[in-house]
């Protein structure tokens, strides 16, 4: 047992203070959706970005990072993630992102659960992922409770900003813990964003309660525009029936997630000023509320107006925050598909830095390389949209992060395949 704590507390080294670092010399894309910059400049100090461009001045007595031939970037944002609270499928007891069992549900705050020694956000870091919005999945009702926004760093504080908004399912995956079906559930939701004015009038928990007295309260902030609702929705339907929420509540901010038929009403959804966390990659009707699946979907809703991030929702092949890049990457190569709708590299980029950030209100402090913002910066060794690049270095809010995982320490172990030293498990 002792061997087993010192190697948990071993993933997370003490990280160095932040310090004064000028990055110089290589192609910096800022992540606003402007286009790279050649031979730039950044500047961080304080755990904060001070400048990042061509004419980017270095200060004197700071730390120079020739980055020549190289990208300097902001780190990519996970908008949809269980990084934190989900450590592997088939182990139930490393899953703290559902509750069936318990009779809470919008008042569920992950936050306190975020483990910062699970084994994926050491290899999500090393792939340039430096912040997550870490989503619950849902128990008794549709809703699924408080997310979180975390930053990957390897210290003990992972939480940016806890209840940072409320997680809703709609559509198929919202029918069934919403009463059976989508009539039942848009009852509930309703039901629920009522009681939310009134949490006092709510009786105690029981079997019978569409909705517990903390479940309201946890809602209040919602109803009264505090914190973003996000909403997953796919089916055109559905995301009508999402966007009429903002005719009864005007204050309420809504956020759209998957909206794979979104691009079916595009114009109302930008005319409702919706941000939408669109499924990255759903270009296949694999489900009935996704029949009119495109892989055009994204650049469809942006060249309408729609302030749009992409994710992993609904793709199957499991979290992999990692492949972000090759998917924004997907939208540049569709702007040399014939009749497809693609991003150009900038707009690209963005959907997995400072777009995310927009739609929950924190591009102010996240997801790109403005001055003022939290310095998680990634320097890459070619451009990060390529399947052939890989991070360099690692900061977040300015400190730099170890490049290692337990697959890099597996990789490093048997990488030379002669007899040598093995644990003390392995002798006999």
């Amino acid at each position: 047992m002792k061997h087993l704590l010192l190697a948990a507390a071993a993933l997370i080294a003490a990280p160095a203070p932040a310090e004064t670092i000028a990055i110089t010399g290589g192609t910096v894309a800022i992540g606003d959706g402007s286009a790279p910059i050649r031979g730039g400049t950044v500047v961080i100090a304080n755990g904060r970005v001070v400048s990042a461009g061509a004419g980017a001045a270095v200060p004197a007595g700071a730390r120079v990072i020739d980055a020549s031939g190289k990208w300097v970037s902001p780190g990519i944002v996970a908008a949809v993630s269980t990084l934190g609270i989900l450590d592997g499928y088939g182990m139930p007891e490393t899953n703290d992102g559902s509750a069936d069992k318990s009779p809470f549900s919008a008042a569920i705050d992950i936050a306190p659960a975020i483990n910062p020694t699970g084994q994926r956000i050491a290899i999500e870091r090393s792939a340039g992922v430096t912040r997550a919005f870490v989503m619950p999945g849902t128990g008794n009702t549709m809703f699924a409770g408080q997310g979180a926004v975390i930053d990957l760093g390897a210290d003990y504080e992972p939480v940016t900003r806890a209840r940072a908004f409320q997680f809703v399912e709609l559509g198929e995956d919202g029918a069934g813990p919403g009463g059976g079906s989508r009539p039942a559930a848009h009852v509930l939701l309703r039901a629920a964003m009522a009681a939310a004015a009134d949490p006092a009038a709510i009786g105690i928990a029981s079997k019978e309660s569409l909705i517990t007295r903390q479940d309201a309260e946890a809602l209040g902030p919602i109803v009264r525009g505090k914190i973003p609702l996000l909403a997953h929705a796919e089916r055109v339907t559905d995301i009508k029936a999402v966007l009429a929420l903002k005719a009864q509540y005007p204050a309420i901010k809504l956020v759209l997630v998957g909206a794979t038929e979104g691009w079916m009403i595009a114009d109302q959804i930008a005319a409702a000023r919706v941000p939408v966390i669109a499924a990255a990659l759903v270009d296949l009707p694999e489900k009935f509320e996704t029949l009119a699946a495109t892989q055009s979907n994204v650049g469809r809703l942006v060249r309408a107006g729609v302030t749009v991030a992409i994710s992993n929702s609904g793709i199957s092949e499991g979290p992999y925050e990692s492949y972000l890049a090759q998917y924004a990457g997907n939208l540049v190569a569709l702007t040399k598909v014939p009749g497809a709708q693609g991003l150009d590299w900038g707009a690209a980029f963005a959907t997995i830095t400072s777009k995310p950030a927009a739609a929950i209100g924190m591009d102010g402090e996240i997801g790109s390389l403005r001055p003022g913002r939290r310095a998680d910066v990634v320097i890459w060794d070619g451009d990060p949209l390529e399947l052939a690049s890989a991070p360099e270095a690692i900061f977040i809010d300015g400190v730099a992060q170890p490049m290692t995982s337990r697959q890099t320490r597996l990789r490093d172990r048997y990488l030379d395949p002669v007899e040598k030293a093995l644990p003390k498990a392995y002798e006999r």
